[in-house]
């Protein structure tokens, strides 16, 4: 018979992973991913809009740089899944 303690740890921990993954925790991994690729400049320029059922919706300065996000997007999505440890975001939609 196991523990009630050992239980309650083991839901407690599958509650914290939920409830940690929310838009802002992605809004900030995002923006820890592109200023490591892009820079200071590249925060100001790109920022995270919302994020929806898997997509994280992105909004940027001038067409120049969503083309930019567009080459990169894989790289970016799979970084920010490797960060999360799963497969959270599955596409990046970008708007100039």
């Amino acid at each position: 018979m196991k523990a009630l303690n050992s239980l309650i740890k083991k839901r407690n921990k599958k509650i914290v992973k939920e409830i940690a993954l929310d838009d802002k925790t992605i809004f900030y991994i995002f923006d820890r991913i592109i200023k490591n690729e892009y820079g200071q400049t590249g925060i100001v320029r790109v920022r995270p809009d919302y994020f929806k059922k898997g997509k994280l919706f992105i909004k940027t300065h001038s067409s120049a740089w969503a083309s930019e996000i567009m080459l990169d997007r894989e790289k970016i999505i799979g970084k920010i899944n490797k960060e999360i440890g799963k497969k959270e975001v599955i596409e990046l939609v970008v708007r100039s």
